[in-house]
């Protein structure tokens, strides 16, 4: 049983807004046991929609798509699948006292605008939608496969939500048995990992899949068959694999977890608190950190040292420390790192410092060099590196390299 799935719009196919949903659809699908095989996206023309829906229904069991449900004029999603299957548009009742209530409850009265959004092909099935205005709805277009296809609103957090709570139980039942397990690296280029894994696929009889998302890489064992149970085992097994190969201060977690988490959850083990002292990085770091809820259990702050005023007065980095060393060295890293503790009150610290470019360098320091440090109860450990890219790339894989190193103080040797 193959799949599609469908992006509708305009903007997309303008580039003017990335499409994260089809990822994330394609990935849940996969862990569902259904096998995507085609992604289409269409601009919001009414004829070259209904062609995408006709040309990808005579070949796929199931369709999924997004986009074209709101209330705007080049909305055209319903009317075109009305069109493909020949039904008028019906009204719903009860869709349309949803879409009301919702809009009162954020000041708004009822517009003919929002009403159509209450309008479906006559004998679709509705998805509710609990977060916005626009329902979903689930039809079968008849064909030579006879496909099932669910529409749904484009917006990230109201499409997913209805996929998971409408869309799943409707999916016709998969064939085998999937299962799909990401693991989350860090610190290895994405061709030494391919070449460290050599030969794992076809002892497990699993399938590799990797995707970089700078500056992680992820890799995905992708695992078919007929028991249950003697899937989950050669997924797991293969994974522990990719671990043992790659190492554990390369594969920092498992399926969502972001580096920050991991670190977060190590400190939440030990009882000790961070505190961070960033400067090129400019409280990337910091960001990275509150990203992950619950982080205030563990993090009590940071302080943006980029003056050197700010590293001496709140951190107290030696003034003579920074005439003979530089503001970029691993000495005044060590002292950040140390000050951010004591000033803050924390068990651990992280700090970071260097030169994100593109100017400031020299043949001594060139561009791209950081030095950071990380102080715990077990002493300071201090790395640098010559990071290559862009100023926005050298501060991200800074920001990485200083979690990554936490992540290992913490670990233990």
């Amino acid at each position: 049983m193959t799949c599609a799935i469908v992006s509708i719009g305009t903007e997309i196919t303008r580039g003017e807004l990335v499409d994260t949903n089809s990822q994330w659809l394609a990935e849940r699908l996969l862990e569902l046991g259904h096998d995507v095989v085609e992604m289409a996206t269409v601009d919001d023309d009414e004829q070259r929609i209904g062609a995408t829906l006709v040309r990808l229904s005579a070949q796929h069991r199931v369709l999924v798509c997004t986009g074209g449900l709101g209330p705007t004029t080049d909305d055209l999603t319903t009317r075109a699948v009305a069109n493909v299957l020949g039904r008028p548009l019906v009204r719903d009742e009860a869709s349309l006292h949803a879409i009301r209530e919702r809009l009162l409850a954020r000041g708004r009265t009822l517009s003919e605008s929002n009403a159509k959004q209450a309008d479906f092909p006559e004998g679709a099935a509705i998805l509710p939608n609990r977060r916005g205005t626009a329902p979903g709805f689930a039809v079968t277009i008849d064909g030579v496969v006879g496909a099932r296809a669910f529409f749904m609103p484009g917006v990230p957090l109201e499409m997913k939500e209805m996929f998971n709570e409408h869309v799943v139980p409707r999916l016709p039942e998969a064939q085998g048995i999937r299962r799909a397990l990401r693991l989350r690296c860090f610190g290895l280029p994405e061709a030494e990992i391919n070449d460290r894994l050599a030969g794992l696929e076809e002892k497990h009889g699993v399938t590799l899949g990797y995707r970089a998302s700078f500056p992680e890489i992820e890799v995905k064992v992708l695992v078919a068959g007929a028991e249950e149970r003697d899937t989950e085992a050669r997924c797991r097994a293969a994974a522990d694999e990719v671990i043992e190969r790659l190492g554990k201060r390369v594969v920092y977690g498992e399926g969502d977890v972001t580096l920050a988490g991991a670190v977060g959850e190590l400190l939440g083990q030990l009882g000790w608190r961070l505190a961070l002292a960033e400067s090129c990085t400019g409280g990337l770091v910091s960001q990275l950190i509150t990203n992950v809820p619950g982080s205030s259990a563990y993090y009590v702050g940071g302080v943006c040292c980029y003056s050197n005023e700010v590293k001496v007065g709140v951190l107290g980095v030696g003034a003579d420390t920074l005439g003979d060393h530089g503001a970029v060295s691993e000495a005044v890293a060590r002292q950040m790192a140390e000050g951010a503790c004591r000033t803050l009150g924390a068990d651990v610290a992280l700090s970071i410092t260097g030169i994100a470019g593109p100017t400031g360098g020299s043949a001594d320091k060139p561009v791209g060099l950081v030095h950071w440090a990380v102080h715990t109860p077990r002493g300071t450990t201090a790395r640098h590196m010559v990071f290559p890219g862009t100023r926005h790339q050298v501060q991200r894989l800074a920001a990485f390299a200083g979690l990554a190193t936490v992540r290992d103080q913490l670990v233990g040797p």
